[in-house]
């Protein structure tokens, strides 16, 4: 198993209740999206930490050494294993903004 999937894995298992629910919520948000956004971010937000936590140390080791220049490659692939698995993670952080409905109106020429 490569590095990387092995350090998604782990970070599955270690937070397994958090990643259970969220897994839950966000196929609700798959389907219900304008209904379930601020939620969606509020719970987002603790994941994205824990995801950059595990993707911190993943990297940790690569920054310093003589493979440097093979971390953002690294970093690239752990973060499409999480795309894979939550294709909605993306969208964490999206502002709801509820637009007013107005009826149609048209406004009058004054020709004085």
């Amino acid at each position: 198993m490569t590095k990387y999937k092995k350090y998604f894995e782990m970070m599955i298992a270690d937070n397994k209740e958090l990643f259970d629910s969220f897994k839950q919520l966000h196929d609700s948000y798959a389907l219900n999206q304008e209904n379930l956004q601020e939620k969606f971010n509020a719970e987002g937000g603790k994941i994205s930490e824990v995801i950059r936590e595990y993707e911190n140390r993943l990297c940790a080791n690569t920054e310093r050494g003589m493979y440097n220049q093979y971390s953002a490659g690294l970093a690239q692939k752990f973060q499409d294993e999480v795309r894979a698995h939550f294709p909605m993670i993306d969208y964490i952080g999206l502002k709801v903004e509820k637009q007013e409905t107005t009826s149609f109106v048209i406004k009058k020429i004054n020709l004085t």
